[in-house]
């Protein structure tokens, strides 16, 4: 299956957003659209609002405060704070100066804000409250080139000397249109740091280059660019994903952003927003289709209509993806069918979507399904820090179960062993003060070693098969993925989250967490004394129909990477916790840590 889009080489791409920085697209859609709503947030019952106007005007404001604290080009400013319009308004500032703004997890202890405020050199840092504060006062006696703090929200307790964010906007703006062009193609953009879960934290290095080389090439992947969508921004910024697909993106395709401050809120935010462009990590994606199949398995008629106009919706969308007419017989059972899905995504806020995208891990193939057979084209992206974002995407011709096609500009191919390798303009600059493992990665013909495993088809569509240091290498020297068995597992209702151990074992076993929205009710149907997660993890009713589950996935694969034994969990996995990361990947060092009496024990049945 072809895109049937003409593919643009590096140099192409490169040519044409020759001269550009992040900060002259920002000014150029500021001067465009100073009266478009640029930024919303939550304002008790109703909306704040931002225009293009107001967002230029404001960072320009704090743009003159962070020159007059002695900000300059090339420096480096932290910002610690969640999902609001402030942080548009801050990173912007910033690179009004040509100095690169640096975003830290919310959820980094006082000891790793000092790692990386020290590691890059930082010399303000701006945080949203007193409780990120707290974290920078502690370490900031190991902080010499730190300058000043700001606080966003104070409550009263910022010692004297921490600035204040609305004062800092009481200056005068720096004029938009010199202040744009302060910035070289080659000066940072900004530096995304890995989890370091192999080590210290490895800080990629973007540059204004990357980034709308970047931004160029996403927009290529669209039949037409979809300038004005609306979107809800909620992931920490300190993704590459959130940061390029609302922040970046967003400033060159004009897009309306809603900030939402906690991911677990986002659901709520969709009915009012309305999104026309939704990105999202698979666990969130997944909770959303657990909802439906659990509010739809109290009904018996809903869930009647819904299984009835599913498969009919997977047809259809295969017919889609190729682009091609429905056959008279499946037109009309869609003429049926297509209501259910209309009335399913209206209920969620997703009815009008242009392009949903699931990236950052593997999404089941079974959610994926569930939502183009509602009739809403979602898609999954593939990339990584070191590159920008996105590696590969095709948002409307899609193969299920791959991670689309490379995107324009970006060469993709597999080395002998099946890893992933990446050339093109997306390609980061390096790891901040780190030679030896910029090395690692980058060869010396520019290409990204990706530590992925994929497999490339007749078409140029890429499948991952797991991460090169997360195949599991069992006793018997057999390597088996575990995300492919944990997508097997979370492609039931009954289970939410999974973690497959192995590596050095014998066989094959899983920690599995019930889901929070279809255990209570699947408990009620079925007549059970409690729907509390913790009791159900041990009820015998709950613990055979999970072994049936089981045993489905397992015909999937074959003998050796079957799971021999599993321990059911009666808590969920949040995100940012011992077990998930802030964009709820499984941490698995964290998991084998703090479930080890769990795992002993299924390999001492």
């Amino acid at each position: 299956m072809s895109t049937g889009k003409a593919w643009t080489t590096s140099n192409e791409l490169t040519a044409v957003v020759a001269g550009h920085t992040v900060a002259t697209r920002f000014r150029d859609t500021a001067r465009a659209h100073p009266d478009r709503v640029a930024l919303r947030c939550k304002s008790g019952d109703g909306w704040a609002e931002w225009t293009w106007a107001d967002y230029a005007d404001q960072a320009c404001r704090l743009a003159t405060a962070l020159s007059g604290l002695g900000v300059v080009q090339g420096e480096r400013v932290v910002l610690m704070m969640r999902n609001r319009p402030e942080f548009h308004i801050a990173d912007i500032a910033v690179m009004l100066l040509g100095a690169t703004p640096v975003s830290i997890y919310n959820s980094s202890a006082p000891e790793q804000v000092e790692y990386l405020a020290r590691h890059c050199g930082a010399v303000v840092a701006i945080v949203e409250d007193i409780d990120y504060l707290e974290r920078v006062l502690k370490v900031r006696g190991q902080l010499p080139a730190l300058q000043a703090i700001a606080i966003i929200d104070d409550d009263g307790r910022a010692p004297g000397d921490v600035l204040h964010w609305a004062d800092l906007l009481k200056n005068d703006p720096i004029d938009l249109d010199t202040a744009a062009g302060t910035a070289n193609a080659d000066d940072l953009a900004t530096i995304i740091y890995t989890s370091g879960t192999t080590g210290p934290p490895k800080g990629v290095m973007l540059d204004h280059a990357n980034i709308v080389w970047t931004v160029e090439s996403l927009l290529r992947c669209w039949d037409e660019v979809p300038y004005f969508s609306r979107m809800v921004s909620y992931l920490p910024m300190a993704h590459i994903a959130e940061r390029m697909t609302s922040h970046y993106q967003g400033i060159v395709g004009v897009f309306e952003v809603t900030t939402c401050p906690e991911p677990s809120r986002v659901a709520s935010y969709l009915p009012d927003v309305r999104p026309e462009i939704m990105f999202a990590v698979p666990r969130v994606w997944e909770k959303i289709h657990a909802g439906v199949l659990a509010l739809a398995g109290a009904d018996p008629n809903q869930q009647a209509m819904l299984d009835a106009a599913l498969p009919v919706g997977e047809r259809v969308s295969e017919y889609r993806a190729r682009d091609e007419a429905l056959p008279p017989d499946l037109a009309a059972a869609w003429e049926t069918a297509k209501p259910v899905g209309d009335f399913v995504l209206n209920l969620l806020g997703l009815d009008q979507i242009k392009s949903a995208i699931s990236g950052a891990a593997p999404l089941p193939v079974e959610v994926l399904k569930f939502f183009r057979a509602l009739g809403m084209e979602m898609s999954e992206i593939y990339g990584l820090s070191e590159t920008s974002g996105p590696t590969t995407w095709e948002p409307f011709r899609v193969k299920v179960g791959s991670v689309g096609p490379r995107i324009s500009g970006c060469e993709v191919v597999l080395a002998a062993d099946g890893e992933v390798l990446s050339r093109g303009g997306n390609i980061f600059r390096g790891y901040l003060n780190d030679p030896e493992r910029t090395a690692e990665a980058l060869d010396d013909d520019g290409w990204l070693h990706s530590g992925d495993i994929g497999v490339l088809d007749d078409d140029g569509y890429l499948k991952i098969v797991d991460r090169k240091k997360e195949l599991i290498i069992t006793a018997g020297g057999k390597n088996i993925s575990p995300a492919n068995l944990e997508a097997a597992l979370k492609s039931f209702p009954l289970i939410g989250q999974a973690a497959v151990i192995g590596d050095g074992r014998p066989c094959i076993t899983a920690l599995v967490v019930l889901d929070p929205e279809v255990a209570p009710a699947w408990a009620a149907k079925a007549g059970l004394a409690s729907t509390a997660l913790a009791d159900l993890a041990r009820d015998p009713v709950v613990l055979e129909e999970v072994a049936r589950n089981v045993a489905d996935a397992n015909k999937r694969f074959s003998n050796v990477e079957q799971i021999k034994q599993f321990t059911v969990l009666g808590e969920e996995w949040l995100s940012d916790s011992e077990e998930m990361t802030p964009t709820m990947k499984l941490k698995r060092r964290g998991i084998n840590s703090k479930f080890a009496d769990e795992i002993e024990a299924m390999y001492s049945r």
